[in-house]
């Protein structure tokens, strides 16, 4: 890339950058205002759980929690742990939290740092393997439906692709976990393994959720590859490729597939951080313990500072992946230039 070319480059990621920590932070301030101004206090909810709430212990509990104070000055509290430790008080116990501090949980009293990195392993290697499946997958099935568009051989992988999408994914991942793993035992127990420790472990461990997630979300990958490269094909450079003898392969792989792959990049990259933000589903039914569940239990629970963490997370890795996907346009696809 000649420097004329990458100057604008460089501005434009600049710009973008900017404009996503705008979007993280507003989202941070929302996610404040929404949990003060709904019904439930979560002093209350923590007073109330040994069923022995008195006025005078929910008071000492909402103001060393820093509740009684105002929201402006809590979020301000709050966002300046991201820069510098800070010290909080749950009660008579004081915690040093260093930052990035997220806050300390209010259900385990443990850092919020410390819990995202535990469990982040864990939902990132579900999504790498994931999405590696669909996206293999759903590609190759599109690429080979198009390349026989018409035939037998094309409306089975279409209606296939259709069957399959039609059954719910807590269906499919529950049926595979009731009877590929436990009554029939084809596969081992899903648990994680960290890759570091035991790479083989990592991933027979995690096969089945890989497999339906491959499977099920590969469905809407093969229909949408399947209609890129129906109208790659048709266009006149490929047209031209072939009435100069170029061989089929060459012309599905470098002319059609390159041009048809643009679009099918943004729907992965919007998917694979949906997926890092953390795949409930999948985690739940598998019984696997990211980021999704914690979530999920989070929110049960009223945990605010756990809710944050994982709102924050989720919008980080969502505007990040909108900026990877643009920047990849320009990549993939010369005629795209960013302004």
């Amino acid at each position: 890339m000649e420097w004329s070319e990458r100057g604008p480059m460089v501005g434009y990621i600049i710009r973008r950058l900017i404009s996503a920590f705008l979007v993280v932070t507003a989202i941070s301030m929302i996610v404040f205002a929404l949990f003060f101004l709904g019904p439930t206090n979560t002093a209350d909810y923590l007073c109330n759980q040994n069923g022995h709430c008195t006025p005078e212990k929910l008071a000492n509990l909402n103001t060393s929690l820093g509740l009684d104070q105002p929201v402006v000055e809590q979020y301000g509290v709050w966002a300046k742990g991201l820069v510098h430790d800070r010290t909080i008080h749950y009660g008579p116990t004081e915690y040093e939290c260093h930052a990035p501090c997220l806050g300390i949980s209010y259900i385990t009293q443990t850092q919020i740092t410390d819990e995202l990195k535990r469990r982040y392993p864990v939902t990132l290697s579900i999504a790498i393997g994931g999405a590696t499946l669909y996206l293999l997958f759903g590609v190759t099935t599109g690429v080979l439906s198009a390349r026989r568009r018409g035939t037998l051989a094309d409306k089975a992988l279409v209606s296939s692709t259709l069957i399959v999408s039609s059954i719910p994914y807590y269906l499919v991942a529950f049926l595979a976990w009731a009877y590929l793993i436990n009554q029939w035992g084809l596969f081992p127990d899903a648990e994680y393994t960290a890759f570091t420790d035991n790479p083989a472990l990592w991933a027979t461990g995690l096969l089945v959720p890989w497999l339906v997630l491959g499977v099920v979300n590969s469905t809407q990958y093969a229909r949408f590859s399947r209609g890129s490269m129906v109208e790659a094909l048709s266009e006149d450079f490929v047209r031209t490729a072939v009435a100069k003898g170029v061989r089929t392969r060459t012309v599905t792989v470098k002319h059609a597939l390159r041009a048809a792959v643009v679009p099918i990049v943004t729907i992965f990259g919007l998917d694979f951080a949906t997926l890092l933000s953390g795949a409930l589903i999948t985690e739940y039914i598998f019984q696997l313990d990211g980021v999704g569940v914690w979530s999920l239990e989070a929110i049960r629970q009223f945990d605010f500072p756990a809710i944050e963490a994982t709102v924050l997370t989720g919008a980080v890795i969502i505007v990040l992946a909108n900026l990877v996907v643009d920047v990849f346009y320009s990549v993939l696809d010369p005629r795209v230039r960013l302004v």
